[in-house]
Parts: C-alpha cells; structure tokens; sequence
C-alpha cells in the first residue's frame, strides 16, 4: 500500500491577515483563491509570498512524483488575487522545497531547504523575482530542514527541524538558531532542542509577532505528515532559554474536499495568508512511475 499512496497538495491564499487567521482559530467559512492544479501526480506546496509594486509573487515547492526532486516556481498575482504570470526561479541538483522569501535592509533572500545537498543555502536576488545567486559567504551550522527566520529586535532567529535521525526525529524536533545578522555567524541554541514534539514542533510558515507576542505555525504528524498547524507560542526567548505553548490547531475544513487530509504550512505575506491542503490518494498508476522513475536512475549510475 506504501507504493499506492500519494500526497498531494494544493496551495491557496486568503485575502485576511495571519493575525486574524491566529485569533479566529480556524480557516472555516474563508473563501480561498486556489493556485491552478498541476496535473496528475505533481503538487505545488510550502509557498510564502511577497509583495512587490503591488504584486504578490508567491514562492513554492514545484513536484512531480516522475522524479522526485522539488523545484522552486513563482507565481504573480494582482491586488484582486487574479493569476498575471508563473515560471519557474530556482533548481539544483537536488531536492528544494519551503522557499522562504526574505527582505533585509534593500536586498530580497531566498531560503528553501536543501537538506539532501549537505547545508543550508541563502540565495539573493540578483533580478527580482527569477534570478537568484547562492550567498557563498552564508554558513549556518547544519542543514537545516524547514528554516523558519524571524527578526527580533536587533537580533535574528532561525527556528528549524534538525537533519539526520529517523523520519519521526524529523517530524517531531524543534531547535533554533541565533545571529546578530542575517549573514551570520549563526550559533545554535545551546538548550535544544527546544520541543520535541510529534504535534508541535516542526516548522510550517512564517513566526510571526502578534500584540508582542512570537507565534510559529508547527505541523501536526502526529497521525499523518502534515495534518494539521498548531499554533506555538514563545513565551520566553532569550539566549540562554526558550519556552514555548501550543495552541488549538487548524485544521483544513469539509469543505475543501478532497484536500481535507492535511494543513501544513500558514504563511503571512502582508493582508494576506498563503497555505496548503493535501489529499491522500491511491492509485495502481503510482506503481509504474515509480518503476519506471528507479529504472532511469539505474540506467544514469550505470
């Protein structure tokens, strides 16, 4: 049955702000502007977005079960959430998803996970929004998976789910990460990790400050990867200690069906909130693209 199961999703905004998304609770009665479908067995996930001359360009996961290996696109809508362009921004040999889109200062970063490469890479923007150059000179202490930045005071914070371990250490993990600038030197907190947590811990979207307090969107995989977003709150951060509080989760509603199987990323972008739902579906056909995927690569390494 593994070989049959496939997750997809489906990524969509709605026109509030996270803060009253975090107050109301819940994501019920909103309407939803979807991102097209992708096709058969391909997905778009993990966005975060950015406004930019009255565009929201939206960043996420491009996948195809084909082959496996996650690709960055970028969507442009306007003010009325109306599709004006996409294309695709970034690829590398290997696996991208959770394509954090930072600004700092005049410059706008990119920071998708890359942990299958061995590190975690900070791109810039050489010509917003498609052209990107690995910073050479950003190194942070390991590859962190589902990199989650936020800027306190004069201060940064990377709160992150570590590499390495089982796919459960993955799912359930939370350490962080501080440096006085985005280019680092980055210094990992010596209390993590700091949950550890099958239902609150690993990142999905942006911390965010709301009435001065930090909340991080977190994934419940306590019954499926990505079910559903628990809210955490930081109750207290410093350097020396971290303390944090779920919250209710949220939950994708009935009448997202078939997306109904999973929420796990809530991303602010300004007045509006980006997001993904997955369904589970199982199909024979899932069995051929995966012989024929591990076919190809057996062909490559000769």
């Amino acid at each position: 049955m593994g070989l049959l199961r496939t997750d997809i999703w489906r990524t969509g905004i709605i026109a509030r702000p996270m803060s009253d998304i975090l107050a109301r609770g819940t994501v019920e009665g909103l309407p939803v502007t979807w991102l097209p479908d992708q096709g058969a067995f391909r997905f778009l996930a993990d966005p975060f977005g950015l406004w930019r001359d009255d565009r929201l360009h939206v960043f996420v996961e491009a996948y195809d079960y084909r082959d496996r290996i996650g690709r960055i696109e970028m969507f442009v809508l306007d003010r009325a959430l109306r599709l004006l362009d996409s294309r695709p921004v970034l690829s590398e040999p290997w696996h991208l998803s959770y394509p954090v889109v930072i600004e700092d200062g005049d410059a706008v970063y990119l920071l998708p996970e890359a942990h299958r490469s061995g590190r975690l890479s900070l791109y810039r923007a050489v010509s917003f929004p498609d052209r990107w150059m690995r910073v050479e000179d950003f190194a942070f202490p390991v590859a962190a998976i589902d990199a989650s930045p936020l800027r306190v005071g004069d201060r940064w914070w990377i709160f992150f789910s570590p590499p390495g371990g089982s796919p459960a250490d993955r799912q359930s993990l939370l350490h962080a990460a501080f440096a006085d600038s985005l280019l680092g030197p980055w210094r990992l907190h010596p209390a993590n990790p700091l949950r550890w947590d099958r239902s609150a811990a690993r990142p999905g979207g942006t911390p965010v400050i709301v009435d001065g307090r930090i909340i991080l969107p977190t994934q419940d995989c306590s019954a499926t990867y990505g079910g559903a977003i628990t809210p955490l709150t930081v109750t207290e951060l410093g350097m020396a200690r971290v303390m944090t509080r779920p919250g209710p989760q949220i939950r994708p509603p009935s009448s997202w069906a078939p997306f109904t199987d999973g929420l796990h990323s809530l991303s602010a972008a300004g007045d509006v909130t980006l997001l993904d739902a997955k369904t589970i579906t199982r199909s024979p056909r899932r069995i051929a693209i995966e012989l024929a995927r591990r076919g190809r690569r057996l062909i490559r390494n000769g």
